[in-house]
Formats: C-alpha cells, structure tokens, sequence
C-alpha cells in the first residue's frame, strides 16, 4: 500500500498542471473539483487504511525524504481535506468576479498537495521541504490581484514565511546531533543521556524553532504578514490563509514539540514559561487591535491571531487537557474563521464594502450571510452550544492542571478578557447588521447559492459539533495518549 501515500501529493499537483494548461472556464472548473474531491478520497483512504511508510530520496546519509501516516498526520489530513472543498465551491464566482482564475485555482489547486505532504511527512527534511513549498505556492494567492497593496503584502508575506522557516531549520542543525533518529517519533526522539548535557542549549535552540515555525501561526513577534496579507488577499485565500495555512505553522511546533523533544524533557523549563506568558501576550494583543481595527478584513486577521494562540498556549501547557482543548481549537477555529472569512466576502463581493461601519442594515438584504456570520462569531467567543465553548473549556481544563499554576490562572483570566474582547469586535457588527438606525436603506441582495451553501454548511458544523463535541473528543483520545506516551 505504499504507493497510496503519494496519491493525495500528486493529484493536486497533477489537477494543477491540467488547470494552467485548461482554458476553457467549465472544464477548469471541472479539473479543480475533480482534483479537489479525488485529494480528499486519497487522504481518506490514507487514513483508513494501513499504509508502510516510504522512503522518497536520499540525500546524503541519514537525510532522507520519506512519508508516513500517523495519527497526527491523519488528524490534519482530514482538517485540511473538508476545508478546501468548502472553499472551492465558495472560490467559483468570487474569482470569477475577481479575475485571473486560471492563475488562481492553478496555485490553489497545487498548494493542496504541499498541505498533504507537510501532514505526511515522515522526518523533519521532508516538512522543511514541504513547508517551503507552500509558501511558495501561496504567495500568488496573496498577490493575486497585482496591485500595490498585493505585491506589498505578498513580499512580506514571503519575507517572513522564509525567515521563520529558516529559524527553524537552522534549529535542527543544532538539535540533530542529539537524535537517536531523525524520524518523526511520538514521545520524543532525543537521546536523553547526550541531550541532558546540553540541557540549556538545547532549550534555546527549541525557543527559537518554536519562533520559526510560529511566524506561520501568527505567534508575536512574527505575525505582522497576517494582518497585512488578509485584506488585500482574495476571500477564498484568506479562508485559507486563516483556517488552514497557520495551522501549518501549529502542526509544525507540535512536530517540534512533541516528536523531536517530547513533554519530559521541556515541562517545567524557562523555556515552558516564556512559550506560556508569549502566548497570551499574543492572545491578549491580538483581541485588542481587532477591537480597535475598522477594516473587516483586517479585524478578522487580527482575531486569527489572537485565536491561534489558544491553540498554542494549549500546547504549551504540556498536560491532556490543554492538548485536547489545543486540538479541538484547531478544528474549531478554521471552520467558524472560514465562514466568517466567506461571509466577509459576500459581503464585499455584493457591496464592495470593506468596513465595519459601512455594514450597518447588511442583515435585511444579506440574511442567510449575516446569520452565518452570526452563528460563526458566537463560536470564536465561546458561548455554548458553540464548538468554539468546548476547546476553550478545554483550555481552562488544561491550564488548572499546568506545573505553573500562577501563569496558568493569568492565562484563564486572559482567556476569559479575551472573550469579552472578541464579542466587543463581532457583535456590534451584528446588531448593526439586523437592527440599523432609522433611516438605512440597503439595496443588495444576497450572494448565489454558490457561494451561501459554503457558509451555511460551516456554520451549521460550528452548532452540531458544539452540541455532540464527542464526535470528535472521542476520536483524538488515542492521539493525546500517544503524545503523552501514556
């Protein structure tokens, strides 16, 4: 069953080539949902059925680039798979209305295969190199309009991807002469005896390829990309950027973290510490600017900031719990971000409007829109029956639990400011949007069904997987157990 690991790679990149090449609109389109959909049946399968690991290349001695499936991987498969279907269906006449679609869904469709790779990816070189390629890949999606803001915005967004994962690799220079393997290994693969040597090295080089890889999830001090890339960027390519491609920065420090170093060697350490106060310092930054920022857009952007740090701070925490809240808030928070992030381009795409208080009366003329949008903030605050509660009880769980209990209350207070925050910038947008002043005469319409469906199938998931939260508690039980070696 080798050979089933390279089906979800080379699909997209072969749906990719048919896409560049297809000049004909319906037969695009036809390649992109054939590509998009046949990516997801491999990663399935991938998933359900045994598959050896496979070695691709040997570059020089131990350094190889092989792919193997585990649960983590699978976890990350199925995430991205779901997300970029929904995306598609959503992407068709927004990019037709926008333009270049050619260009669009030939880098769209091959950066699938990079997401793929990256989950599949059996040893660090392997995700080095498919983390570089998605960069790569996603900066014309930044660029895509081809303006001023866009060429600006796509070179810092390059700029900072391939200085972080830079970082990183240079952190696995130091670190990997104190591997006992350079495969990926649950629980950890350093060589205690050696490592312990170099206790406080090795906990420096860990800091900085936390940093590398966090410039990718929007950890301070590297997120400025985020906020400058969403609002020049296409709809379709921030619910990407959002839901998806900052989860490639996370799947990278829990690879880190827990595959290379292992929980032992790093609870309990200064490097434990300052990861934990860094992340709520972003949680808290990140909710405060979006509360200030009048552009959508932007006030999106500033909130994937502040909502991917749960994510990490969950992480962090080193216990089951925070991993569980740390997981659930992955899956929660690409799916309730990716609404919100096609509800705003509805909203732009029928209005033109990209600021908040141009939004005022939306509601009576976008209905299904501003109820999606609706359902999705309630779930980034975290009000039950959302999903978006459950991760963040989760985190509260994981935090009471912590070795440091006094950053781990400060973070439970920060979480709870930070939700105050999050509805103070998403719900007065909704209150204007269905309640406006006297006065307010709107004259749109709502968007096609192509583009609604998308919105209404997010959020309907943030409801039910709010309500029966086990779905999928249930199913990373065995991954938790596996990180923790226990």
């Amino acid at each position: 069953m080798r050979p089933l690991l390279l089906a979800p790679l080379l699909i997209p990149f072969a749906g990719g080539c048919i896409v560049f090449f297809e000049k004909r609109e319906r037969q695009r389109n036809a390649a992109v949902l054939c590509t998009v959909w046949l990516t997801a049946l491999s990663a399935l399968l991938v998933c359900l059925l045994p598959a050896a690991p496979m070695e691709l290349l040997t570059i020089e001695g131990h350094l190889t680039l092989a792919l193997a499936v585990d649960p983590l991987g699978r976890f990350f498969l199925l995430l991205i798979s779901g997300i970029w279907i929904v995306v598609t269906y959503f992407a068709f006449p927004y990019i037709r209305h926008v333009g270049k679609e050619q260009q669009f869904f030939g880098f769209f469709t091959m950066a699938l295969g990079t997401l793929m790779g990256l989950s599949l990816s059996r040893n660090f070189i392997t995700f080095y190199m498919f983390f570089e390629l998605m960069t790569l890949l996603t900066v014309p999606l930044v660029l895509h309009t081809g303006d001023a803001g866009a060429r600006g915005a796509s070179l810092k967004y390059l700029g900072y991807s391939v200085l972080g994962a830079g970082i990183a690799l240079a952190g696995f220079f130091f670190l990997a002469p104190y591997l006992t393997s350079f495969d990926f290994a649950a629980g950890g693969a350093l060589d205690t005896v050696r490592a312990g040597e170099h206790r406080q090295m090795l906990l420096i080089v860990y800091f900085l390829m936390v940093i590398g890889f966090g410039c990718k999830a929007g950890l301070l001090p590297m997120q400025a990309w985020l906020t400058t890339a969403h609002p020049v960027a296409p709809a379709p390519a921030s619910a990407l950027l959002s839901g998806v491609i900052t989860k490639a920065g996370v799947l990278g420090i829990l690879r880190v973290t827990f595959y290379l170093y292992g929980d032992d060697f790093l609870r309990g350490t200064w490097v434990q510490e300052v990861l934990l106060i860094l992340t709520l310092t972003t949680i808290f930054t990140g909710s405060m600017l979006a509360y200030k920022e009048k552009v959508l857009k932007k006030r999106l952007a500033y909130s994937t900031v502040s909502q991917i740090s749960y994510a990490l701070f969950g992480i962090f925490l080193l216990t089951k719990q925070g991993m569980a809240g740390a997981l659930l808030q992955i899956l929660f928070h690409a799916i309730a971000k990716d609404a919100l992030f096609l509800a705003a381009g509805a909203i732009l795409y029928m209005t033109s409007a990209t600021r908040v208080d141009q939004l005022e009366g939306i509601g009576k003329k976008m209905p299904v829109t501003m109820w999606c949008f609706s359902i999705a903030s309630l779930s980034l605050i975290g009000i039950p029956p959302m999903s978006g509660f459950v991760s963040k009880w989760y985190l509260a769980l994981g935090a009471m639990d912590s070795n440091f209990r006094g950053i781990a209350l400060v973070g439970i207070v920060v979480l709870l400011v930070s939700a105050l925050l999050t509805a103070g910038y998403l719900l007065p947008i909704i209150t204007r949007g269905f309640f406006p002043g006297k006065g307010v005469i709107v004259e749109h319409r709502e968007a096609g069904r192509l583009m609604t469906v998308p919105m209404m199938v997010l959020s309907a998931l943030t409801v039910v997987l709010g309500i029966v939260p086990g779905i999928v508690s249930q199913q990373l039980t065995g991954l938790i157990r596996l990180l923790f070696c226990s």
